[in-house]
């Protein structure tokens, strides 16, 4: 997956100028994923078997995320579509703290209108009912506390394969076919705990259009959590132990 350098502008008004189309294709980006999960969401609603249904579900939204990322607002942006993985690269320091919040702010902008994008194409009631609800994610078996489990596991494992295999010479290149693949996993197989999220932007567009509001702190706090943790453990595994020497190793890592 790409990743922003740091910005040099000083402040958020001239990041602002200077970067508005990264934050209009992070709001692009995260609309096309909401169009597709919930027009996907509805499609395959009526499939009676609930792992070919999860099956397809994963394979239809683990694809578009792969397309999502190699098109060229993807490329442009660094194709993140969630604040979860925004905050995270700004800890890294793959963005800076001025691009920060206008990443944040334009993917909860986006997200919604993806799910209007849907009700254009598909009548509003339809997409309310029941078994669609705009493809809203409330946590499933378990309750609270195993959906809260399952989307930091989620969110950390993909943090890990993110910086893991972008570090690497050999597996770089399939770096985001790697996203692609969790995606779908996550969805076949864990879907039914949590619904599956790891995007506070993504449930949120969601709850916004189906009312339904369920244990929405969780899917804001065990994202950020899950891949924040993986981020510290890849620092602490990847740099040295003397301070000076982590921080000089770190900016060369994270800048070449």
């Amino acid at each position: 997956m790409p990743t922003t350098a740091p910005t040099r502008h000083p402040t958020l008004t001239a990041t602002l100028r200077a970067h508005y189309l990264l934050y209009l294709s992070e709001a692009l980006e995260l609309a096309a994923f909401m169009f597709a999960a919930v027009l996907a969401t509805w499609y395959l609603r009526n499939i009676p078997n609930p792992w070919l249904q999860r099956s397809l579900m994963g394979a239809a939204m683990g694809l578009t995320a792969i397309a999502i990322i190699k098109s060229p607002p993807g490329r442009l942006s660094g194709a993140h579509f969630n604040p979860a993985i925004s905050l995270t690269f700004f800890r890294l320091g793959k963005i800076g703290p001025c691009d920060t919040p206008f990443y944040i702010l334009f993917q909860f902008l986006g997200g919604p209108f993806g799910v209007y994008l849907a009700t254009l194409i598909v009548p509003a009631r339809s997409l309310a009912a029941p078994n669609v609800a705009y493809a809203v994610t409330i946590p499933g078996l378990g309750g609270p506390p195993a959906a809260f489990a399952a989307e930091f596991l989620m969110a950390a494992l993909l943090m890990a394969v993110v910086l893991a295999s972008s570090q690497s010479r050999r597996f770089a290149p399939y770096t985001t076919y790697l996203v692609g693949l969790c995606i779908a996993n996550y969805i076949l197989f864990l879907a039914p705990i949590s619904g599956f999220s790891i995007n506070p932007a993504r449930t949120l567009a969601s709850a916004l259009f189906a009312h339904r509001y369920t244990a929405l702190w969780l899917y804001f706090t065990a994202p950020l959590l899950g891949m924040l943790t993986a981020a510290q453990l890849f620092l602490h595994l990847t740099t040295p132990a003397h301070p000076y020497l982590r921080h000089r190793h770190l900016q060369h890592r994270l800048h070449s």
